[in-house]
């Protein structure tokens, strides 16, 4: 009889440890395809697109890919070799983002606002996420081997009765 853990690592998709840079490329695919497709909205006057639209869905696949990276990171079964290439993942994915950003907006990052400061901010953020869910892991990996007897009864002299 199969364990209900095992079913549920086989369907899940958060289950598993994966790529980081397919995670990466796969995030950074689809801002290419929001970001033109924002351009080609603004070009056919369908909406009102700013020109600092493709910062902003840099900036915001930036931060889909650290979420979701963080929780792929718990199911690694070695999470220093992750989060090692995880952090160059995410440094590709910002060049990335950020040379797509500038040639679909045309407009460099000082000139596209607080965007700047934005990918700052999304890059620290990633390394807390990722600190965190490290941490985790290694408290749980921890208490597992822990062994779990019954606690020692310790001698407690008697109260005194007023």
């Amino acid at each position: 009889m199969e364990d209900i853990r095992e079913i549920y690592e086989r369907r899940s998709y958060l289950a598993k440890a994966y790529n980081p840079f397919l995670i990466s490329a796969i995030v950074g695919g689809i801002s290419l395809l929001v970001m033109l497709g924002g351009k080609l909205c603004y070009a056919m006057g369908w909406m009102g697109v700013s020109q600092s639209f493709p910062w902003l869905t840099a900036a915001s696949f930036l931060l889909v890919y650290a979420i979701f990276n963080a929780v792929f990171s718990l199911s690694s079964k070695n999470i220093d070799h992750y989060m090692g290439r995880s952090i160059l993942a995410f440094l590709a994915l910002v060049a990335v983002s950020w040379l797509l950003a500038r040639l679909i907006s045309g407009i460099p990052i000082n000139e596209a606002g607080t965007y700047r400061w934005i990918f700052f901010v999304l890059g620290f953020c990633y390394l807390v996420f990722l600190s965190i869910m490290g941490l985790i892991k290694r408290i749980v990996a921890y208490a597992q081997r822990e062994e779990w007897n019954q606690p020692r009864l310790r001698y407690r002299k008697p109260r005194k009765r007023i």
